[in-house]
Order: structure tokens, then C-alpha cells, then sequence
């Protein structure tokens, strides 16, 4: 044999060493990657089918493979039932070997989810659920919130309208742990705003007739009717208020939690003119709109801020997969805390011990009719809203995690 061919051979055999050896540091040789969430259900729209094509997107972005082993991406169907959400989970982290467990959108299940990565020592990245438990009480160590919380979202609209002289609200909120801690962070900053909260009521999630709600909203007298809700309730909720002539009446609809799907089923006529607080669109800069181009290549429509916060999750966690040289979740944790969040729609958000991603938020507002140019041509950016004032300070925090001299 020839030097140059033992060179190469040699090559050849320390190339296969390493790949083994960063093989042996990835449990059952792959990493993978579980996506819970709706996919037939009232927030399907906003995760379901584009939460998975979202995590896709990210894992094809690095070839499909890390560290010399493949990543395999797996869905469950969690139906908003908390039962079937933990016993999905629990056989993905005990059974199936998934190492990190996405979106999960309904609070209830979150939370339930999150207790289960505790105890099963494995990671969990939600995009989908927005109660701030999350990464309070109940924080873990391996549980990260990515995309928003319901502090975030009320102090991001409801603020805005405040500020705009509209102080008199009614709250119709969805009856579990996400609508609570939304008309829970509603109420607080309507009240430090110098407005009042003249009454509230809470309604079954996936309901299909608001009627009631909404006629004991109209006659409360309230300027703004505060929609405490998510998906195709929010939706409907928004559909029946025009048809009962609310808004045309003098009132006004302010849309805690807002999704772009959400205003294309509306349409611009019904929607227009509602103001909400989003962590991406996808028609910022060119970079988002190639990306969100090709999602909707896939799914038939644009990104929703949690499919984009799934995408995001996963980019993140397979970097710190990477840096770490190991699947395992405390050595993932520690490096994912320690890396700033880069990807198509953030920058530069970093992540505190409670496991809160802290990012930038924008206040958008719907446009009308003539303003949009094209297709999904539907918000206007009104201003970037710093994370600072979304972001529910360290010195409140009630998360174990937290250092006592912060």
C-alpha cells in the first residue's frame, strides 16, 4: 500500500473512531424528537400538521442527522385531554426513548408534561401553551417555555388599548389554567393602567355557541370585550360579537390571543382593526419569508407564532445537542441556557434559569381591507415591544430555580 493510501485509510478509520465515539454519547443511536400537540382540534389551525412540519423544517435544516446519528421526529394527538396528553408523554419518555418532547399546546397538559420530564429526567420545549406556571410554581429544570406566556400577551394588547382611553373591560375567558392566568394577567393590567374590570365569565373550551357570553358582555356597558381565548374560539367568539351587532354598537374587541390563521378565517372585514401582540410574522424581512414560503408550500398557510416558536425550540435544542456532544438532557439544559436564541424569526433572545425564553414581541394591528397588497398580507407592525416589559421580572418570580438575591 502506498503512504497515500495509508493516509487515507488512516483518515478513514479515525473519522469512523469519532463518529462512534459521538455515537456512544446519544442514547438508543438517535436523537428524537416527540411533537405533541392538536391535530384535529380548536387550536389545530395554529399547531397540529404545521407544529410537525415546523420541527421537520428544523431537523432537514441540519441534513437529518447530529453528532453521526439520525433524528427522528414522532406526533401524538393529545385532543386537549390532560389524560391522554401524560400518557402519551410518559410512553414517549419511558417506552420510546424521546428525548425532547415540543410544542403541546393546552396549558393543563403542559403543565402535566412538564412534571412528567421532571421526574423522567428529559427535556420538554413548549411553543403552545401560554399559562405562566409554567416557569413559576411549577418550573423545572427541564422544562422550557418558548414562545410566549399569558404575561406577555396581556401586558403587549391590553396595554395598548388602555393607553388608547378604553378603561372599562369585561372579560370572557376559557375555563382551564390557560384562560385563568390570561384573565388573571388581563385584569392586573387593565387595573395598574387606571382602567376597571366591571365583569367576567368563563366559558368551556371548544364551545360553539357565545351567545350567552357575549350578550352578558354587551350588557355590562363595558368599552372593551377582552377575548381570554385561543383558536377556534377566539374565532367564534369574534364571528358571533359582529353578528350580534356588538362592535357596531360601540363596544370594542380586544383579541388577547391573536393568531394570523386565526384573522384568515375571520377575514380582513370581520378582523380588521383588532390589535394583538405576536412574537413573529412572517412577512418581517426576506429571510422570514422564504422560510414561511416554504412552510406554506407544505401546510397551505402561513406560520402561526407557535408553529414558527416549534421551529425555533427545535433549532436551539439541536445546536445545544451539538455543543454539548450529548443527548442527555442535564448536559442539553445547561447548554441551551448558555447559548444566546438565533434562528429565521429571533434574535439574540436568551434564556433565564427559570427556563423562560426572553425575546422581543411586536404590537400588531389588523389591517383593513384596502390596506393589504396581497395575500396574508395582514398585519401591521405597529412598534417592537422590548422583552423587558413582557417578561415577568426575576425579582416576582416564584420558581425554585430563581435565585433569592435576584
Amino acid at each position: 500500500m502506498s503512504k497515500f493510501n495509508m493516509a487515507l485509510a488512516a483518515a478513514a478509520i479515525a473519522a469512523s473512531s469519532a463518529n462512534a465515539a459521538f455515537a456512544s454519547q446519544i442514547s438508543a443511536d438517535v436523537v428524537k424528537i416527540g411533537v405533541l400537540t392538536d391535530m384535529a382540534g380548536v387550536t389545530a389551525d395554529i399547531t397540529g400538521k404545521g407544529s410537525l412540519v415546523a420541527a421537520q423544517m428544523a431537523v432537514e435544516e441540519v441534513g437529518g442527522t447530529i453528532l453521526g446519528t439520525p433524528i427522528e421526529v414522532i406526533v401524538g394527538d393529545h385532543q386537549h385531554r390532560t389524560d391522554l396528553g401524560a400518557s402519551m408523554a410518559r410512553q414517549w419518555y419511558d417506552v420510546e426513548d424521546v428525548d425532547v418532547i415540543v410544542d403541546v399546546p393546552n396549558s393543563s397538559i403542559a403543565l402535566a408534561v412538564q412534571r412528567l420530564a421532571t421526574d423522567a429526567r428529559r427535556l420538554v420545549l413548549i411553543s403552545g401553551a401560554g399559562t405562566t406556571q409554567l416557569t413559576n410554581e411549577q418550573c423545572s429544570p427541564y422544562g422550557f417555555h418558548w414562545t410566549y406566556d399569558t404575561y406577555g400577551m396581556a401586558h403587549g394588547t391590553a396595554s395598548a388599548v388602555v393607553k388608547d382611553g378604553k378603561k372599562s373591560w369585561f372579560i370572557v375567558a376559557s375555563d382551564y389554567a390557560f384562560g385563568h392566568s390570561l384573565q388573571k394577567d388581563t385584569t392586573e393590567v387593565v387595573e395598574n393602567g387606571g382602567g376597571k374590570v366591571v365583569g367576567s365569565i368563563r366559558h368551556p373550551i371548544n364551545l360553539m355557541d357565545f351567545a350567552s357570553y357575549l350578550l352578558q358582555a354587551q350588557a355590562s356597558g363595558a368599552q372593551v370585550i377582552g377575548i381570554a381565548n385561543a383558536g377556534n374560539d377566539t374565532i367564534t367568539a369574534i364571528k358571533q360579537a359582529g353578528e350580534f351587532g356588538i362592535t357596531q354598537a360601540g363596544q370594542n374587541l380586544a383579541a388577547m390571543i391573536l393568531m394570523i390563521n386565526d384573522v384568515h378565517s375571520l377575514g380582513l372585514e370581520t378582523a380588521q382593526g383588532t390589535y394583538l401582540t405576536t412574537a413573529s410574522y412572517w412577512d418581517t424581512n426576506e429571510q422570514t419569508r422564504a422560510w414561511s414560503q416554504r412552510f406554506k408550500e407544505r401546510t397551505g398557510s402561513m406560520p402561526s407564532m407557535l408553529q414558527a416558536g416549534v421551529y425555533g425550540s427545535v433549532v436551539h435544542y439541536l445546536k445545544a445537542v451539538e455543543k454539548a456532544g450529548t443527548d442527555d438532557a442535564d448536559a442539553v439544559a445547561k447548554a441551551m441556557r448558555e447559548l444566546p436564541v438565533n434562528d429565521v424569526f429571533t434574535t439574540n433572545a436568551t434564556i433565564r434559569e427559570d427556563g423562560k425564553v426572553v425575546r422581543d414581541m411586536y404590537l400588531a394591528k389588523v389591517k383593513t381591507p384596502a390596506e393589504s397588497k396581497y395575500e396574508w398580507d395582514y398585519f401591521e407592525i405597529v412598534s417592537t415591544i422590548p422583552a423587558e416589559s413582557i417578561t415577568i421580572p426575576l425579582s416576582q418570580s416564584t420558581c425554585a430555580l430563581v435565585s433569592t438575591t435576584q
